[in-house]
């Protein structure tokens, strides 16, 4: 049996970041902090790059988390926005790996079926299921309240994770 564990969530954006931190012992989940690291839109993107990175790594040393999570990015319309994202994603998976954290990735509709129980759910079903899931809990704004559906996700599937490969290597 594992004792209890601190996830963080990330929900990458290069204007905003958002993240939650969770601590899951056995089924049960507890909110720990969540906000949302801001850029300054004026600056040149890897100046911005810089800002998100120094953000989260202050974050992480704060918090020292067991394991990170992050939703996967979905394709703009815009390939401008689609590659800032992607950028700002980059830093998001840097982060906690460079603090020597395991850094799951998650669909949106893997993170929405996992915390609602419906693949196609809308903010406001997630942030009620947030609420619900993690009582107390009152994140401000939609970044943060993903990022803490991601830390969710990934403490519904981190122990699977952590015991698959043994198990395949096992079967081998």
């Amino acid at each position: 049996m594992i004792g209890p564990r601190r996830y963080i969530g990330f929900d990458p954006g290069l204007r905003a970041t958002g993240w939650g931190l969770i601590e899951a012992e056995d089924n049960r989940l507890r909110h720990l902090a969540n906000g949302t690291v801001v850029t300054e839109p004026a600056l040149e993107v890897a100046e911005r790059l810089r800002q998100l990175h120094e953000g989260l790594a202050r974050i992480l040393a704060e918090w020292s988390p067991d394991e990170a999570a992050v939703e996967e990015t979905f394709v703009n319309r815009n390939a401008r926005s689609t590659l800032k994202l992607g950028l700002a994603r980059g830093v998001v998976l840097l982060a906690p790996a460079l603090a020597g954290l395991h850094v799951a990735e998650y669909s949106p509709n893997k993170i929405k079926k996992s915390v609602v129980g419906a693949g196609h759910a809308d903010k406001t079903q997630i942030g009620v299921m947030v609420r619900h899931l993690l009582p107390g809990c009152e994140p401000v704004d939609a970044d943060s309240t993903d990022a803490l559906a991601v830390a969710i996700c990934h403490a519904h599937h981190a122990a699977t994770q952590r015991h698959w490969p043994a198990a395949r290597a096992a079967a081998v």
